[in-house]
């Protein structure tokens, strides 16, 4: 079965930095874009980055541009998500996400939380 496993959140300050992982497991996952989104309390989901099935090309919110990296490793069938600069506003539980075509994947979440 798919599983997506996340890990690297936590508590961190603001201008501080965390870098996510999330280990796919259960489909071919180089053909597999992949994504992440988060969600605050109260907001809608909202995609963070996503990056295609070579790596080759990526692209980000407009919240996060300049701050964050979606990277991938496909011999390693990881995806990470490289956050610098951390806001608070950046605090939500972040999702990691499989897709090809009309199948989607979920990670379980993870939390992030940006605070003095």
């Amino acid at each position: 079965q798919v599983q997506l496993v996340e890990s690297g959140g936590g508590f961190v300050q603001p201008t501080g930095s965390l870098r996510l992982s999330c280990v796919v497991s259960g489909l071919t996952f180089s053909i597999y874009t992949l994504n992440w989104f988060r969600q605050a309390p109260g907001k809608e989901r909202e995609l963070v980055a996503t990056i295609s099935r070579n790596g080759g090309s990526a692209d980000y919110g407009d919240s996060v541009k300049g701050r964050f990296t979606i990277s991938r490793d496909n011999a390693k069938n990881t995806v990470y998500l490289q956050m610098n600069s951390l806001k608070s506003e950046d605090t939500a539980v972040y999702y990691c996400n499989a897709n090809y075509y009309t199948y989607n994947y979920w990670g379980q979440g993870t939390q992030v939380t940006v605070s003095s």
